[in-house]
């Protein structure tokens, strides 16, 4: 951990090939400063991303990083916090990757409450196949594959997350910088499974879910100072609110203990010893 990090130091020397003006560039800014003002670097930061637009996000940033395939990322990354209880994790994803083929993954994470930080940029389409509906799109959103919209109501992550036991859940808006950085912070902060959804708007793709709907929409829980982020009921009465675009920190779990510290996971688990454990193929003829 070091005071003197900048944000601009988690940058890597790869420059994105994100469409101009898409959500990401905002989102992935406020995840490095996140991650500078809670005093982690690049030699302590593992980095984790699934497959879309967001999977780009490890290669743009100055950190050690891991492209996994769809869907997948937080496997990855609960095993990256087991091997090294000791490192700052980060997964990042898309609505496709995290709340589609990954939405098991999703689930199980959240059950299990590893610590790490896991940023969704939600733009409510599928942009890197260019612009199929995705989990949260609305019902009646046109694309060339659901040109009369999915007819199907969208997923709703935050309420996914609180139903299967989560000690954080927070959602943002990419293009309200220094609230993002924010929120992102506290998750980071936060012992336990940090859920952060992003509105990251794809400019491409998606002419209805843009910057001016968010900007019109977005309703900030920190200006609501009824809102108390303990209070689960409070906490479920907002995330189901489908009336509203809420953001800050709808929920979080003060006694939160995080699985590693659960199952007594306290040291560097990466170094593997030299040869096969004892009696290591015994078991294998066994069951071979």
């Amino acid at each position: 951990m070091s005071s003197d990090v900048r944000f601009t130091d988690f940058k890597s020397d790869k420059q994105p090939t994100w469409c101009p003006g898409c959500g990401d560039f905002g989102t992935m800014n406020g995840m490095m400063k996140a991650l500078a003002n809670t005093g982690n670097d690049p030699d302590n930061t593992f980095v984790v991303a699934g497959i879309g637009c967001s999977g780009k996000i490890g290669t743009y940033m100055h950190s050690y990083a891991l492209h996994g395939v769809h869907g997948r990322a937080l496997p990855v990354g609960t095993g990256v916090k087991m091997a090294r209880p000791d490192i700052e994790v980060m997964v990042a994803g898309g609505d496709g990757d995290g709340y589609s083929i990954g939405a098991g993954h999703f689930v199980h994470a959240v059950r299990r409450n590893v610590d790490m930080t896991y940023c969704v940029m939600d733009n409510r389409i599928y942009g890197l196949t260019k612009g199929q509906a995705s989990p949260t799109s609305r019902s009646d959103f046109e694309t060339s594959t659901t040109p009369e919209g999915p007819k199907q109501p969208p997923v709703n992550p935050l309420a996914l997350a609180l139903a299967s036991g989560a000690s954080f859940i927070a959602q943002s808006f990419s293009s309200d910088a220094m609230r993002h950085a924010e929120i992102v912070q506290k998750a980071i902060e936060h012992d336990g499974f940090g859920f952060v959804n992003v509105f990251s708007p794809c400019v491409t793709f998606n002419d209805v879910d843009t910057y001016d709907y968010f900007r019109d929409s977005l309703v900030d829980l920190q200006e609501d100072e009824e809102h108390d982020p303990t209070d689960y009921e409070a906490a479920k009465e907002v995330i189901l609110d489908a009336d509203k675009e809420y953001q800050g920190v709808m929920y979080q779990d003060e006694n939160s203990v995080p699985y590693h510290e659960q199952h007594g996971v306290t040291e560097d688990m990466s170094e593997i010893p030299d040869g096969a454990p004892e009696d290591a193929m015994d078991l294998v003829r066994e069951f071979y």
